[in-house]
């Protein structure tokens, strides 16, 4: 597979793709991540970004390595993204979750 897309120069597309399917992936598990937990799963996403990157150094495969940069590093950002959210929610441009509301036995 790998001399195929080597010799019809087709690498570029195919990592080119693989990006834009992860960042269209992340972008609603951003918006559900703060949705259901806020901001304070902001670690989740560093400790992914960190494993993936450090995946992306190990891995052989140009097109495996690539993608497990563009996932690490996406998973970076994502960080930036949920306080983004979060402000955004504020301003009433996405919903905001309902709080739990006790039972109360009388």
């Amino acid at each position: 597979m790998m001399n195929f897309m080597g010799t019809h120069n087709i690498l570029g597309v195919v990592i080119g793709l693989g990006t834009f399917i992860v960042i269209g992936v992340f972008h609603p598990i951003v918006i559900k991540s703060e949705y259901h937990f806020g901001v304070r799963c902001w670690w989740a996403f560093l400790v992914a970004g960190l494993v993936a990157l450090a995946g992306a150094v190990v891995v052989h495969g140009v097109v495996a390595s690539a993608m497990l940069g563009v996932v690490g590093f996406t998973c970076l950002w994502s960080i930036h993204e949920l306080f983004a959210q979060q402000r955004r929610v504020e301003k009433g441009w996405f919903p905001k979750k309902p709080e739990k509301q006790e039972r109360r036995r009388r």
